[in-house]
């Protein structure tokens, strides 16, 4: 449902610039009929999928704006409420984590400061997974009117499924009466959908974090589209995007995103969109607006958001100016330990050490096609020869081994053994097409969403040339 206060405002997050409700532009005097027409048009798009407004938090300090509105209350009327007592109200404490975050920086954030409790989150076998700190993921603290805590909440699985229902895995971890106790804690979460804009002025990170989206839905945003964009070095300045997604809560507080449910991506002047789409309730893919699908064989890159450092083909080593060779695959430059996803699904042929190599993981995909993935620092858990694999699934982390010389990954495409480009290759075919019946159904399930992008596409155009007149 469209979420309205008493004012009957509606903002678009947005990462051209502040936030502009109708009031707000109708007082410059600028488009106002363009303007009117879009928020209008806005509104009743809205009510088919629901935009839910931004929170405070969600938003950089130049965007965000309060409005309070004060309600008094009859004297007698406070008399039909208790004051609970003070260690019934426990005082809450919520941070997320971010990129490099640590343990220790954590609860810093948090305000505890308890050594007790980091030798036993260290030493405890069911604490292990607060280590596994995920960017945007949500750690909550409770403490009572004295200040002493009384737990700590990670909401580290914001998405999982449980008979049909929706549920936020956490880690809970307790004061007792002589020390801390530690469990799992399952608890049913709200889906809401939410709405954004944004140009690119520097990076897609950048414009997206302006627009208050979570990094967990800008990493699908790439993976959506990865078959048609190259987002390494295809992104261009004033490049658009409109994106609509979900959000979990529990109890009134997000605990992580969803899924992308559409996206359209305006990449050097050209449009691309992605409608996901469930048949059967149940499994999904990504088309586009004619019922296309986007789901490539094999992914464009194994590493999301690296630079290549090497190309295919002949090279000279650094520091060895007498050398040179043929380079057998692509080098993708990232820091040790980014995570490395399959390229396309198959089964594991090889996971160990391999010469030069050094970590290596080698994937058949077909009789003829095989990928490997070289130089690794470690593999993901229950990675073995035999392992079955998804596209898109991680199966290990980067490192410098072998003959690396900094930490990269190496990556080959091979068929039937012989190693080619993997930038120039020539695509697989995309998963099997829509039948007659299933385009039917695609056709009523997108329709909204298709009137939901045109909605954003009007209104950032809106946004984009109030922007330039008033800055004329």
């Amino acid at each position: 449902m469209l979420q309205q206060n008493d004012q009957a405002s509606c903002e678009v997050k947005s990462s051209s610039g502040p936030s502009l409700s109708a009031d707000a532009l109708s007082r410059k005097g600028l488009l106002r009929g363009a303007i009117t027409a879009s928020l209008l048009v806005l509104f009743a798009g809205a009510a088919a999928l629901g935009m839910v407004q931004p929170s405070a938090e969600s938003l950089t300090p130049p965007e965000q704006q309060l409005v309070q509105q004060v309600v008094p209350i009859p004297v007698d009327a406070t008399a039909a409420f208790d004051t609970p007592a003070a260690d019934e109200t426990p005082f809450i404490h919520e941070t997320r984590i971010r990129a490099g975050d640590s343990l220790a920086t954590v609860l810093k954030r948090l305000n505890i400061a308890d050594s007790s409790l980091l030798s036993f989150l260290s030493h405890d076998p069911n604490a292990r997974t607060i280590y596994k700190l995920i960017p945007g993921r949500s750690v909550q603290s409770a403490t009572n009117d004295a200040g002493q805590l009384l737990w700590i909440r990670y909401f580290y699985s914001p998405n999982t499924e449980t008979a049909g229902k929706s549920v936020a895995r956490m880690l809970q971890i307790s004061t007792i009466a002589n020390g801390f106790k530690a469990e799992e804690i399952e608890q049913l979460t709200e889906t809401h959908t939410e709405v954004a804009v944004g140009t690119i002025e520097r990076s897609l990170f950048a414009a997206t974090d302006v627009a208050g989206i979570p990094d967990a839905i800008t990493s699908q945003m790439a993976e959506v589209l990865g078959s048609k964009i190259d987002f390494l070095r295809g992104l261009r300045r004033g490049d658009q995007f409109r994106v609509v997604y979900e959000t979990r809560t529990n109890e009134g507080r997000n605990v992580g995103a969803g899924r992308v449910l559409a996206l359209e991506f305006v990449n050097q002047g050209k449009t691309y969109s992605a409608i996901w789409f469930s048949p059967d309730g149940k499994s999904g893919s990504y088309y586009d607006a004619n019922g296309e699908s986007l789901q490539a064989a094999f992914l464009r890159n194994a590493i999301k958001f690296s630079r290549i450092s090497s190309t295919f083909g002949l090279r000279t080593i650094a520091g060895f100016q007498a050398y040179s060779g043929h380079h057998p695959g692509v080098d993708y430059a990232a820091p040790t330990g980014t995570p490395i996803h399959a390229t396309a699904d198959g089964v594991v042929e090889h996971a160990g050490w391999k010469n030069g190599y050094g970590n290596t993981i080698m994937i058949k995909h077909s009789s003829k096609i095989s990928t490997l993935y070289g130089h690794q620092s470690r593999f993901a858990d229950g990675i073995a020869v035999g392992t079955k694999v998804s596209q898109g699934q991680l199966i290990g982390y980067v490192g410098s081994t072998g003959w690396a010389t900094g930490a990269h990954l190496h990556y080959e495409f091979r068929v039937a053994d012989k190693p080619i480009d993997p930038l120039t290759a020539v695509a697989m075919p995309t998963s099997m097409p829509l039948s007659r019946e299933q385009r039917e159904q695609f056709t009523a399930a997108v329709t909204p969403y298709k009137q939901q992008l045109q909605v954003l596409a009007k209104f950032q155009d809106a946004v984009s040339e109030t922007s330039s007149v008033a800055s004329r």
